[in-house]
Formats: structure tokens, sequence, C-alpha cells
């Protein structure tokens, strides 16, 4: 229970790797603040939280715009008092072509990912600079901030941009002891394991793919006051392909 009774925010928390750190931090005491669009999927998370003996609300959100945004982090403050962690989750993406990628397209992928990166980390640190004890941030990236596959240009623009926000973020929040790292997860499968196959595991250096409690585990690891000298970093969860030498043979 490391984290009892401190306030987490997490976006995107209706489903997928959002929902398993969001019923993390309720197993590890916090009171967990879910914001995401998909109300259906926000309760469900909150009744497992409650199910598992956490303590949850959740609160509509759209992440792109930032009255929402505001409010979120009002109406966290309002409920338990604080803010101690932001785990910035909330993320879509969109693969074409990007010669038939729509500008709309574009902004959509751009100020879901990004955007409301830098809208939920200012609002937040706000309120953590003012209680006066810091806090952490952990941003939800990806490999593909530093490797692609065709038709990725938005999606991998926005994860690059989580990279490189992360550290810039550190840097500024540093006076008020506000830590901000990020994790740039694998493949991580949110759905039946049966669907996997023999050479989808095998492809890892760690020989399985990857699951929503990896990306839990980490950010339950970053954020953690004894870590406090993990700084600026972006974790790689990945299973070790991004270390893997790949030729055809």
């Amino acid at each position: 229970m490391r984290f009892r009774d401190m306030t987490v925010v997490v976006t995107g928390a209706g489903n997928g790797i959002g929902r398993a750190v969001a019923i993390g931090f309720g197993k590890e005491g916090a009171n967990v603040v879910l914001a995401d669009l998909d109300e259906t999927g926000g309760d469900e998370t909150v009744r497992v939280i409650r199910e598992t003996g956490g303590e949850g609300s959740f609160v509509k959100t759209d992440v792109r715009l930032e009255e929402d945004v505001v409010s979120l982090m009002k109406q966290a403050v309002d409920k338990y008092g604080s803010i101690d962690v932001l785990i910035n989750n909330a993320g879509k993406s969109v693969f074409r072509s990007p010669l038939d990628l729509a500008v709309d397209e574009w902004d959509d992928v751009i100020n879901t990912n990004l955007r409301s990166v830098f809208l939920c980390t200012r609002e937040a640190a706000k309120v953590m600079q003012e209680n006066g004890q810091g806090g952490s941030v952990v941003n939800i990236a990806s490999t593909r901030a530093a490797m692609s596959e065709p038709g990725s240009e938005a999606y991998a623009a926005s994860k690059g941009g989580i990279v490189s926000l992360t550290h810039a973020f550190a840097a500024s929040l540093s006076e008020s002891f506000i830590k901000v790292n990020a994790i740039s997860p694998g493949w991580i499968h949110t759905g039946d394991c049966e669907e996997l196959r023999d050479i989808d595991h095998n492809q890892h250096l760690s020989k399985r793919v990857g699951r929503p409690e990896d990306i839990v585990r980490a950010c339950i690891y970053l954020t953690d006051p004894e870590n406090g000298f993990i700084n600026g970093e972006n974790l790689t969860v990945d299973g070790g392909m991004t270390r893997k030498m790949l030729y055809e043979h």
C-alpha cells in the first residue's frame, strides 16, 4: 500500500493499459481519479477498483480541451484534497499513408496524444506546486517514438513529442520537486492472450508479448517516492524488441 491516501489521476482509464494502471494504483491504496470520454468503461473501472478494496471516481473528460482538463484537476482536488501522481495515458492512432492522411486526422492524434500531456501536466503541476509536496508525472509514450512502420506519421510524431516534452517538463518543474518521466511500451496485448501465436511471443527477447501489468509495475516504480532520483527518463518496456538486430535470411 505504497500510495495510501495519495491521489492519482489517470487519463484514458476507461479500458486497456489505462484501466489496468488505475486498478493497480487502487490496489496500492491510492484515491484514483479516472479521466476518459468512455463513461461506460470509466464506470466499469471504478467498479473494479472498489471491488478490490480501493477508492476511485470517474470524470468524463476530453483531454484535448483545456476547459475539460482544468475541470478534471479541480474535481480531483475537491474530492480528495490533492494531486500526487499523474499518469498521462490517453491516446489514439490513425495508421494511413501520409499522402491520404487528412489534416483534421493529424490534428486529432496530436491533440489527443501530445497536447493533452501538456495540458494535464501543466494543470496538475499547479496543484502539486501549491500543495508544496511535489509530485510525480508519468507520460505513456511508445517505442514508435524511435522506430516506425509505414503510415504512422501522426502517431510517431505525437509519441516523439511526448518523450521530448517529458525531459522539458522535468527541467521546468524541478524547483517544485515534481519529477516527470515517460514509459515507452512496445507490444502490449490488452485482449485475449489466446489470440496470440508462438511467433508473436518468440520474436521478443523476453519470449512473450507484453501485458498491461508490465506497464502498471513500471508506473508504480517510477512514481514511488523512494525512486525520486529517476527524473526526465524514458523507460522502454518492450521485451527487448528495440534492442534486436533484424536481418532477412
